[in-house]
């Protein structure tokens, strides 16, 4: 099965309304950027263990197979009302949906998601799956919230000075252009701990002076990019506090909510565990997952 066109933006579809709404954020992004879009459904076949009880396995894969087909088929037509000039291709595939993904996102130019699924989609984005897409994916991978998709208002991006932030920087400025609307950077800080080690004499550290420092810091860290983008409205915000929760706030009304991979400091292991699960559980918008391009990439998984 040939995988995706150079730089299109690829979306899973399960079958869901949260699909749906996924690909209707994937056709405004791909209309805006001029890419194709690509409709890729994974099924994996059920374990038989009673044979002669269920139908035989070539019969089943038929059927998950058309099912697929529909539902990408309707996913196309709902795209296409909106989007009469957009390119669309489709995919339907037998595999792991993590595997297939990941080589798909090898050519694309980003992955999106529903926030909660069906089929071969369900879970997607939480525990094991989550944590491979964001450390094995070969682009940005987005999580577009349902009812949320369509929103407006700033680009939001937490950086703590790693290169993944680094990353999510470079992604956040270029939507906010796209878009013609302002970016929000978040920096958080804490009093105990300095990019994710224990502070020295933590108790006689000055506030004032750490926060200043963050500020400075995330300062010379936008100002290339502030540069490279002098039309996008930025604004700076420099807080104390859990990284979850001030994203969360700073992104109420945001259009988009960008974050590494994974990071240091404040940010670090963004993507693991309960505070991705919480970004994307309670977040009022997108959240956009960009990972920093390694050189010479990862392998790159190959169809079973």
């Amino acid at each position: 099965m040939p995988v995706a066109t150079e730089r299109s933006i690829v979306v899973g579809i399960d079958g869901s309304q949260s699909a749906k709404a996924a690909a209707m954020w994937a056709g405004r992004e791909a209309s805006r950027r001029g890419l194709s879009l690509r409709l890729v459904h994974v099924f994996t076949m059920p374990v038989v263990t009673m044979p002669g009880v269920i139908p035989a396995s070539e019969g089943i894969r038929e059927s998950f197979e058309s099912r697929g087909l529909e539902w990408v088929s309707e996913v196309r037509e709902a795209v296409l009302a909106q989007y009469p000039e957009l390119v669309i291709e489709s995919a339907v595939r037998q595999w792991s949906p993590v595997a297939a993904l990941i080589q798909e996102s090898v050519r694309a130019s980003m992955v999106v998601l529903g926030s909660r699924g069906l089929g071969g989609f369900t879970g997607m984005l939480v525990g094991s799956i989550a944590v491979a897409l964001a450390h094995h994916g070969h682009c940005p991978i987005v999580v577009a919230r349902g009812p949320q998709a369509e929103g407006g208002g700033p680009v939001v991006v937490g950086t703590d000075g790693s290169s993944a932030s680094d990353a999510a920087l470079a992604f956040a400025f270029d939507e906010a252009r796209l878009h013609d609307t302002g970016l929000t950077v978040v920096r958080t800080w804490s009093e105990l701990l300095d990019h994710g080690a224990l502070r020295p004499h933590f108790l006689d550290v000055d506030p004032v002076e750490i926060e200043g420092a963050e500020r400075l810091a995330v300062e010379e860290q936008v100002a290339p990019w502030r540069d490279k983008y002098p039309d996008v409205p930025v604004e700076v915000v420099v807080r104390k506090g859990r990284p979850v929760r001030i994203l969360l706030e700073s992104a109420e009304g945001a259009r988009l909510l960008v974050v590494g991979s994974r990071g240091r400091g404040g940010f670090e292991g963004m993507l693991l565990g309960s505070t991705s699960q919480a970004l994307i559980a309670h977040s009022e918008c997108p959240v956009a997952v960009v990972r920093p391009a390694v050189p010479g990439g990862d392998h790159i998984i190959t169809e079973l």
